[in-house]
């Protein structure tokens, strides 16, 4: 597993860390050119960020699920820390499908522009009005795209003290934008942002800035 680390921009202890995901063949560098760690330290926050490709990314292959609990995680939440799990577009995907795994708990998801599997599913759970009214039954473990919508659905029902926070960003010319705004219906309003644009850069670039400022800066202010 390749993995990128950045230390926080303060000499602050670290408060916490993020850990982010690439979208299906991107660089782990793309973050780097993008502005995504400049973007961070600029604001001096006392949170590492650490990049992760887990190079088993095919979705048929779970390898990658017990790769990460195994050999990052425990490194990423010394003490306890505050631990946000996120990506882009499949980063995102596998973000959700590692939290409804339930390896490791993690106390945030930063979703960006997220890909989120099928539209046959997607139009299943529509079919029944919302997705609260969805149920999916005894589940495989190899039913990525069913596990993180009932993983999602769960969300309410778990304890404020254990449910992670979300961030949930996508622009609204999104490709995935249908998909995108059903998940946007399951969370809270004020957990969602939606911009101008598509499934790009620029517009990733901007809703990570949003994240930075409402989740972490807010946070640690």
């Amino acid at each position: 597993m390749r993995t990128l680390r950045f230390a926080p921009g303060t000499s602050a202890p670290s408060a916490g860390s993020i850990v982010l995901l690439p979208g299906a063949q991107q660089r782990l560098e793309e973050f780097i050119e993008a502005g995504f760690v400049r973007a961070l330290q600029e604001r001096a926050l006392p949170f590492e960020l650490i990049l992760v490709d887990p190079q088993l990314a095919h979705l048929a292959d779970r390898a990658w699920i017990d790769c990460l609990r195994e050999e990052l995680m425990p490194a990423s939440r010394p003490g306890g820390r505050p631990l946000w799990l996120g990506g882009i577009s499949l980063g995102a995907f596998m973000a959700l499908r590692f939290a409804a795994s339930g390896a490791v708990r993690v106390d945030g998801l930063c979703l960006i522009a997220p890909y989120l599997g099928s539209r046959i599913i997607a139009a299943e759970i529509a079919r029944h009005g919302a997705l609260r009214s969805w149920e999916p039954g005894p589940l495989a473990d190899e039913d990525d795209e069913r596990q993180i919508w009932r993983y999602v659905r769960s969300l309410p029902e778990q304890s404020p003290q254990l449910a992670p926070r979300v961030f949930l960003g996508l622009g609204r010319q999104d490709r995935f934008a249908d998909t995108q705004r059903l998940l946007a219906g399951a969370v809270p309003a004020q957990s969602c942002l939606t911009l101008e644009g598509g499934h790009e850069w620029a517009v990733w670039r901007q809703l990570w800035d949003n994240f930075l400022e409402r989740h972490l800066t807010a946070e640690t202010a």
